[in-house]
């Protein structure tokens, strides 16, 4: 015949598994209190603003080409110094050989693909100003001015050896200007300006358009003489 237990030791054995399985339901809620508790966000801190490095060159002054004794080999030097911005991309890229502008310092095929337009300012369907506003873009990077347009094609620079460009600017059928329009043109004119001052990552020409057009003007009066 089986012995029955004394029913103090089942009453053990029924409940031993209780407090264990109390300690395990706690943990757990403990645990997912402590990934769900809310936290609070990080104290929002201001970027300092990117810096751009551009690489500024000078010009050489007028005052530097003073012990040229020779009226023409001073106003050859004189210009050969302003072609260092004239050669310029900042420059080229909007004097191109062909009615598709250049652009970046590589003068690579304007993208996407636009041509001169009559009046310089793009074909009717996709004008200059569609991209380019009043003033550079920072957000996206397209320079802007708000005489944006190319040169005329008589005025291409591109390809052209410096005493070539020298001899279309001193031609007003080339030109479309006289001398005292020329010195305006180059010393003043806020287009021309903006190859100082051309924004985001891309090189600005040498010196400073007060200093070309110092440039320019000595170089007319001493017989705006061109290189060979």
């Amino acid at each position: 015949m089986k012995r029955r237990r004394p029913r103090s030791e089942r009453r053990r054995r029924r409940f031993g598994c209780l407090p264990i399985l109390a300690l395990v339901i706690a943990a757990v809620v403990l645990l997912l209190a402590i990934l769900l508790r809310p936290r609070e966000l990080p104290e929002s801190q201001t970027l300092p603003p990117a810096r751009v490095q551009v690489q500024r060159v000078d010009l050489r002054p007028v005052s530097a080409f003073a012990a040229i004794a020779d009226p023409t080999a001073r106003s050859v030097a004189l210009f050969e110094e302003a072609g260092r911005v004239i050669q310029h991309p900042r420059c080229l890229n909007c004097h191109p050989r062909s009615d598709r502008p250049t652009q970046t310092g590589a003068m690579r095929p304007h993208s996407p693909a636009v041509l001169r337009g009559e009046d310089g300012h793009g074909l009717p369907l996709l004008r200059c100003a569609t991209c380019h506003g009043d003033a550079n873009a920072e957000p996206s990077g397209v320079p802007g001015n708000p005489k944006w347009a190319l040169a005329p094609p008589e005025m291409a620079w591109q390809g052209k050896r410096l005493g070539d460009i020298c001899r279309q600017l001193l031609d007003p059928a080339r030109s479309h200007m006289r001398r005292d329009a020329l010195l305006h043109h180059m010393a003043q004119d806020e287009l021309v300006g903006w190859a100082w001052h051309p924004g985001g990552e891309r090189t600005p020409a040498p010196g400073s358009q007060a200093q070309f057009g110092e440039l320019i003007k000595a170089w007319l009066e001493t017989g705006a003489r061109c290189p060979a």
